[in-house]
């Protein structure tokens, strides 16, 4: 049975307006009704705008969306089955809602409970959720749960995202379709929660993990202009590593439907930003401080800043009179025996690399048998989140180990580890915090890790526990970390003792250094520490991120959105309201009634496809150009970027097409008339310069060539690595910029190449002329078509739209290929459908001679 809210749900996906003036006033009741959704497509009618003057939102929302809700639930214990709900304190989602401001920002959010309840309470306790926490929950029956968290999510991506490969069974998860598409489904249920609370037009929606990776698709179909961010809290890895997912385009696309993406560190955004070069064939760019990528018209802005801890939360935990009675026994039970602590706090699975610090720990007192009897090393190892036999093994691992050191170098009142594997509360660990002397975090590979924050906080502590520690108020702090390379957390720590966890002799080198460091020398690494830590909390890491939403969703409104593509593959084209496809009836029938016509056609990308490996003109294509240019009413020109002799050899047959040469350069206005330049004739003295330098990068850079056109030079690297091909050409432009500085020409970079042509030579030089060439026979064309596909066509675009502006009635169409940002007006999608116009107004023009 579907309820009332679920029809809220139809109606939104019908796209019908009441539902959006109710969500205006309040937020309407929950979806209850669960299950798998096995259509990955949603209906094309699902797609939703609102209108923007329906909009009566008093305060800025948004929506987030996490795997968990930031929710304690437990029954009650009076035997009636009611359900007592609290806020988890410790759930970041919670924490980063003080950095937001309640008073500026309302926060709703949607996830799950930990707690599964059953059909017949959903009801009730959807509403109690949303009334009194604005919590939207979503229940997932536990068996699709099971196969989408503990299965695709545990199994799979989150071993391939700390760089694990399923190389057999027991490495990883291989990948299964079926829990692929429990994990879609998932996502497909979360979006349809959001689709009841959201009004698209105003919300702000922050998807949070790898849990939910492709709800952006599906968010964005729903709503072309939702103001949507995604942050990833687990590492991203290398572009080796990802491309072996089955589903590696899928997820790639799916994240690019956000407006902004985060990261921790800039490694993640780096192999995020490799992946999709390599994969999708997209490549950013960094304007003003800001990276983005350009995807189908619009940007998708990348966010690099590492979270933080709630300050605020902590201070207080450091204040109650249960953390200071657990830090008197912990002094009691290390400090008053003359014993230092060392301290590792982790979850108990196979990245954390507990066992790693074991045997660390063991060498250092082999090496250093000083250190016997008066280091402690405590390791507190948390529950494990995921299940599976990884796990079992990493604490049958564990507790062997232990077991084994302190056989060995323990003896009657001292152990040299203590495990403490049963689940401790939050004031527990922040007193082994306050007295410990070392933090030690050697996970192998780890997403951000904030355990050395917490750790340098709480070595900050307050008065009553410097009392405690016998300590002054004016004497300053110290505290020492001895951290992996391989955490996010890493870069932000400079002071730290940064080891590499698979080098068991450099981490207990390590752990000794910390031990003899000088006080001065930790005094100073902690201030340094604290300084950074506090001021770059969880409320920062929020508002930072909130802002670059806003800046990067600023001009949604302004932007004419629509869906292309199926399933997965779904994604929205962005684009100047005033673009728009080339209507073949239009330009038909203008080219109909009109007498004196100018054509230019672009060759390489427009009425060749960029990917053909024989470049010449077919058959076809000569004969469509050679009925165009037998009516008398047309003058066409071919421009290319190609040598003049190649051009003349493949349009030999043309006889009354006009050609242009290299960018422009050359012209000649017919097969038997003479070349001529737009320009002076250069000097090419240069090339004896650049040519060296061309050469020398396509040594260092396999798949890439130099063409010596008569008045340029070309380095192509379409054939070589992406990412190395990239970096070589950036090199290249500097390298080139600087021999060249005092000589007639310019380096530009475009489509997989770097070029050297003389100064002034571009494709609209062919345009003046033709125009000109026009006005000085007295002739004002009343018709201009203009075709290209890339930037150095947007030269002609200019001319041409410019230039025919005081001309009253003439039809100008300016077009370029595919949609994408451009100084044209109109585009098509291919060139397929290029030729199919140029055909249809080649057959106007042979029924105008048969007549």
């Amino acid at each position: 049975m579907v309820s009332r809210s679920y029809s809220n749900l139809l109606e939104l996906a019908s796209g019908e307006s009441p539902s959006f003036e109710r969500m205006n006033r309040r937020i309407p009741r929950i979806m209850t009704v669960a299950g798998i959704m096995s259509d990955i497509d949603d209906d094309p009618s699902e797609s939703v705008c609102s209108d923007p003057s329906s909009s009566s939102v008093q305060m800025c929302r948004i929506i987030i969306v996490a795997n968990q809700l930031p929710i304690r639930a437990q029954r009650k214990s009076d035997g009636s089955k009611s359900w007592i709900f609290n806020w988890d304190e410790n759930s970041l989602l919670l924490q980063l809602k003080d950095g937001l401001g309640d008073d500026e920002i309302e926060v709703i959010y949607v996830g799950c409970l930990k707690e599964e309840v059953h059909l017949s309470e959903q009801e009730e306790v959807s509403q109690i959720l949303l009334e009194t926490f604005k919590c939207v929950p979503t229940f997932l029956p536990p068996d699709l749960f099971s196969r989408y968290y503990h299965g695709f999510c545990k199994q799979q991506l989150w071993p391939l995202f700390h760089y694990m490969l399923p190389l057999s069974p027991d490495l990883g998860g291989r990948f299964n379709r079926s829990l692929w598409q429990a994990y879609v489904s998932v996502n497909k249920i979360f979006a349809d929660r959001i689709m009841e609370v959201i009004n698209p037009e105003d919300d702000f929606v922050w998807v949070h993990d790898y849990h939910l990776m492709v709800l952006p698709t599906f968010l964005r179909k729903r709503c072309n202009k939702v103001k949507l961010g995604f942050f990833l809290h687990s590492p991203f890895p290398s572009s080796e590593i990802y491309k072996t997912l089955p589903i590696r385009e899928e997820l790639l696309r799916a994240l690019l439907n956000s407006d902004l993406i985060g990261f921790h560190t800039f490694d993640y955004a780096r192999h995020f930003l490799s992946c999709c070069s390599r994969m999708l064939g997209l490549s950013y760019e960094s304007k003003r401080g800001y990276m983005g990528i350009e995807y189908c018209g619009r940007t998708v802005s990348i966010k690099i800043l590492p979270v933080g801890i709630h300050m605020g939360q902590l201070q207080s935990v450091l204040s109650l009179t249960e953390t200071e009675a657990k830090v008197k026994e912990l002094i009691k039970q290390f400090c008053d025996q003359d014993r230092i602590m060392l301290l590792g706090v982790d979850d108990m699975d196979i990245f954390k690399g507990i066992s790693l610090k074991l045997l660390a720990m063991e060498q250092l007192l082999v090496q250093h048998p000083e250190w016997q009897g008066k280091i402690v090393l405590v390791q507190i190892a948390n529950p494990a989140r995921g299940k599976g036999k990884d796990v079992k093994e990493v604490q049958a691992e564990t507790h062997a180990v232990v077991k084994r050191i302190n056989e060995t170098f323990g003896k009657p009142g001292y152990d040299p580890i203590v495990l403490i594997d049963a689940p401790l509360k939050f004031y527990e660990k922040v007193a082994y915090y306050v007295v410990a002397e070392c933090c030690l975090v050697t996970a192998v590979r780890d997403g951000m890790n904030l355990i050395p924050y917490e750790y340098i906080i709480s070595r900050q502590g307050n008065d009553r526990l410097n009392k405690l520690l016998g300590q002054e108020p004016s004497t300053p702090k110290k505290s020492m970390l001895v951290i992996s390379e391989f955490i996010g957390c890493s870069p932000s720590l400079s002071g730290a003792i940064r080891v590499n966890p698979w080098n068991i002799d450099a981490v207990a080198d390590a752990m000794d250094y910390a031990l003899e460091m000088a006080d001065p020398e930790k005094q100073l690494r902690h201030e340094k520490h604290y300084r950074y830590v506090s001021t770059h909390d969880v409320g920062y890491w929020a508002r930072s991120f909130f802002q670059d939403l806003e800046r990067t969703c600023r001009n949604h409104s302004r932007r004419r959105c629509w869906g292309i593509g199926f399933g997965l593959s779904f994604r929205v084209v962005a684009l100047d309201p005033n673009f728009k496809k080339l209507s073949m009836e239009r330009i038909v029938s203008a080219y109909k009634r009109t007498t004196t016509r100018a054509i230019l056609l672009d060759y390489d990308g427009t009425l060749m496809p960029q990917a053909s490996i024989d470049k010449s003109p077919s058959s076809k294509s000569i004969g469509i150009i050679n009925s165009l240019c037998r009516d008398k009413n047309n003058m066409v020109f071919l421009v290319s970027a190609r040598s003049r002799k190649k051009v003349a050899e493949w349009f030999s047959q043309c006889v009354r097409l006009g050609l242009a040469a290299e960018h422009g350069y050359f012209l000649r206005l017919m097969r038997d008339a003479e070349w001529e330049t737009c320009v002076p004739v250069a000097d090419t003295t240069w090339k004896q310069i650049a040519e060296p330098v061309m050469q020398l990068y396509t040594e260092t850079t396999d798949g890439s060539t130099v063409e010596d056109k008569e008045t340029a030079l070309v380095w192509c690297y379409e054939d070589a690595d992406p990412d190395f091909g990239s970096c070589q050409a950036k090199e290249l432009l500097d390298h080139l910029e600087s021999v060249l500085a005092n000589e007639p020409v310019t380096v530009k970079s475009g489509q997989n190449i770097v070029e050297v042509k003389p100064q002034g030579v571009s494709k609209g030089l062919v345009a003046k002329r033709l125009l000109s060439i026009m006005q000085e026979n007295e002739i004002s064309p009343d018709f201009v078509l203009c075709i290209g596909d890339d930037r150095s066509d947007d030269d002609m675009f200019e001319v041409i739209t410019t230039s025919m502006t005081a001309t009253q009635n003439a039809e100008v169409f300016a077009c370029t290929v595919g949609q994408k940002p451009s100084k044209a007006k109109y585009y098509l999608d291919d060139t397929a459908e290029i030729v199919r116009l140029m055909q249809g107004l080649a057959s106007v023009s042979e029924q105008t001679l048969t007549e």
